[in-house]
This record gives structure tokens, C-alpha cells and sequence, in this order.
């Protein structure tokens, strides 16, 4: 499988098991745990091949179905936030070449999800208000909804006392 193919799979594969059941069908534990048992297989195999792709974009990308894949997957062996904190490492490089464009706004909602800097999210505003927004693609308004949802809710699995 090529890495571009590889890094597809495990991006769709991780949105999946993240929206699973928010269109309000029911969730079925075996289908949850066969599907966290796919991510997390998807995300050991990519993390461990070591392919880190040869044009920033082809880097970026890698660094997002990684981030993704450990996010959604809550499997965890104990190696998880150091290979996390890895692959962040290499974002922060890959981020300053990487054109404003939808993989640098994924990237960034990512690395958001995971350190909640608030550079990160300006700089993400700054690529949103860049495009037009009566031309907007689809892949465009699902990462904007997800940038946005991840700015407004940055500890979704914490209960915050107010």
C-alpha cells in the first residue's frame, strides 16, 4: 500500500470511529471496538514503518493521520503520549513551510486538539478568512466546522465545572 493510500485509510478510518453515531444511529459496542481495534492497528503501522513522506505535504500529512488516529483510538499500551509528543515535534517544523491551504487547517486543529495554543487557532482564522466563502467546498466547510468545534470545545472529554 503506498503512503498516501496508507495515510487515507487511517485519516478516514479514525474521522469515522470519531462521528461515530452523531448522526443518531445507535453505537454497538463490537462495531465501536472493532472499529478503535482498526485505528489503533492503522496508527501502530504507520507510526512504526517510519515513513515520514518526502514534500512537506506528503510530511503533513502523515503528521495528521497520526494525530488523528491516536485521538480517536483510546487504546493505549503506554507509548501513546510519547509518540503524540513525537509527532508533534515534527509538526512544529512542518508547519512553518507548509502553504496556507485545507491540510495546513487540518494540521492545525490537530495539533489544537492536542496542546490548545492559542497561535495555533489565529493562525487557523487566518486561513478560514482567507477563502471565499461563497465557493467553499465541502472539504472545506467540514474543516472549518472542525477547527471551529475544536476552539469552542478544547477539553471534550473534560467536565468543566462553571
Amino acid at each position: 500500500m503506498s503512503l498516501s493510500a496508507e495515510t487515507a485509510a487511517l485519516q478516514r478510518a479514525a474521522h469515522e470511529l470519531m462521528y461515530l453515531g452523531v448522526d443518531g444511529s445507535p453505537i454497538y459496542s463490537d462495531d465501536l471496538s472493532r472499529r478503535n481495534g482498526e485505528v489503533y492497528r492503522l496508527t501502530t503501522a504507520l507510526y512504526n514503518s517510519g515513513a515520514k513522506g518526502s514534500t512537506v505535504e506528503e510530511q503533513a500529512d502523515v503528521c495528521l493521520a497520526l494525530l488523528m488516529g491516536y485521538s480517536a483510538s483510546f487504546v493505549d499500551h503506554g507509548e501513546k503520549q510519547q509518540h503524540v509528543q513525537e509527532v508533534l515535534d515534527r509538526c512544529w517544523n512542518i508547519l512553518d513551510t507548509l502553504p496556507a491551504s485545507l491540510l495546513k487547517l487540518r494540521l492545525l486543529t490537530a495539533c489544537y486538539g492536542e496542546v490548545f495554543d492559542e497561535p495555533l487557532a489565529d493562525e487557523g482564522r487566518a486561513i478560514i478568512a482567507s477563502w471565499d466563502s461563497l465557493s467553499l467546498t465541502v472539504e472545506q466547510m467540514e474543516a472549518a466546522e472542525e477547527f471551529q468545534n475544536a476552539v469552542n470545545n478544547p477539553y471534550p472529554w473534560e467536565y468543566v465545572d462553571e
